[in-house]
């Protein structure tokens, strides 16, 4: 055989391979692999395995990820609260909220209900891929494949939640629960950030105490009523080899808070003083980080921090981000009140589109996008 028919012979296969890989990496492991594809192998320099010792920095470090009481908010104790609510956005930029007033039974069903519609033929998920960023309901794979070299351990389903009344009839009508319940989870979830933006906007002294509030406060309050709100439901399917790849790679939020629900599957890894430091799933609680949009509006008190997606060989993992912001048209800028001769100016404007626009040209890894909007 002449070396260009072995030549176009390898080309077909690798177009087949790429089409398979395009259905995702679900639909990888529903044909049987066991072992990891190159395509989804990470160069050395990027992959998680971790030695012992790194191991042990690890879980010495899951002890010290703030928790904050939501419940302790709405009480005499909320001074105190408020403080730990602005150290976690600052040294951390992660915290765990808990007692936050969503019932069980609304938190196990989105968990339960995402579980059943990745269990659905891959054909009836497949309706919903799309490449279209603005599209209402949107299947994919990896972070962000039509650019990625090499794809991540990860299918997702992007939910636009806003306005909800208009989204749903858009959203898998299977299984046949799903609309009905994702969209209890998605206004519970709403407003559970407007309380918890109300309380981060109070700890940067920008809005009165609750007995205090002026008519501006509420306009501000009354932009994030008005936000966008995007539900990522993940999909971390066992992986024969989890040391050569990522469900995510590091990466940064572009709202303003993400709330994250995960199953007991643990998986999310935050950076911390140059340590990945893996989150201990709390049962019935979320882990909120600070967005760069937040970072941007709080002109750098409040950090926007790089996290990423391990895999395990074991147990698939479901996990439910919701990001929140203010509406997708309406500029983000540095709040005027925190600028000042010893904190100048340090971010310029930016919105939706803006992003959208920049992942559409760039590699949106990393803090990348957050750093281009920097004033140098």
């Amino acid at each position: 055989m002449s070396p260009s028919m072995v030549k176009a012979i390898e080309t077909k296969e690798d177009d087949n391979l790429g089409s398979q890989y395009q259905k995702g990496v679900k639909h990888l492991c529903e044909n049987g692999i066991n072992k990891v594809p190159k395509k989804y192998i990470l160069p050395l320099s990027d992959r998680p395995n971790m030695n012992d010792e790194e191991l042990n920095n690890v879980q010495k470090q899951n002890l010290k990820l703030p928790i904050i009481d939501f419940a302790e908010l709405h009480g005499s104790n909320r001074p105190q609260v408020l403080k730990s609510l602005a150290n976690a956005c600052e040294q951390y930029g992660f915290f765990q909220l808990v007692n936050h007033g969503i019932p069980s039974d609304v938190i196990s069903s989105m968990i339960d209900v995402s579980t059943r519609f990745f269990e659905l033929p891959f054909e009836e998920r497949a309706k919903y891929m799309s490449s279209d960023m603005h599209s209402p309901v949107r299947y994919g794979t990896s972070f962000n494949q039509s650019k990625d070299e090499v794809l991540c351990w990860r299918d997702f389903l992007k939910l636009m939640c806003n306005p909800i009344s208009d989204v749903v009839p858009h959203w898998p009508s299977s299984p046949v629960d799903f609309r009905r319940l994702v969209a209890i989870y998605a206004k519970e979830t709403k407003y559970l950030f407007l309380m918890t933006m109300v309380a981060i906007l109070e700890s940067l002294g920008l809005v009165g105490t609750t007995e205090n509030k002026t008519e501006e406060d509420d306009n501000i309050i009354k932009e994030f009523q008005d936000g966008s709100q995007l539900m990522v439901v993940n999909c971390y399917p066992p992986c024969p080899e989890p040391n050569l790849t990522l469900g995510m790679p590091p990466h940064s939020d572009y709202g303003f808070l993400t709330l994250l629900l995960q199953d007991e599957v643990e998986g999310l890894q935050i950076q911390y003083q140059d340590k990945w430091i893996t989150v201990q799933p709390i049962a019935n609680s979320f882990v909120v980080n600070v967005g760069d949009h937040l970072e941007i509006f709080s002109n750098g008190k409040y950090k926007s921090v790089l996290h990423r997606v391990s895999v395990n060989s074991m147990k698939s993992r479901i996990s439910v981000a919701s990001l929140h912001s203010l509406p997708f048209k309406r500029m983000v800028r540095p709040s005027p009140k925190l600028i000042n001769e010893e904190n100048p100016r340090h971010y310029k404007d930016t919105d939706f589109s803006t992003f959208l626009e920049y992942i559409s040209s760039c590699d949106p890894k990393k803090k990348n996008f957050l750093e281009s909007r920097k004033i140098s």
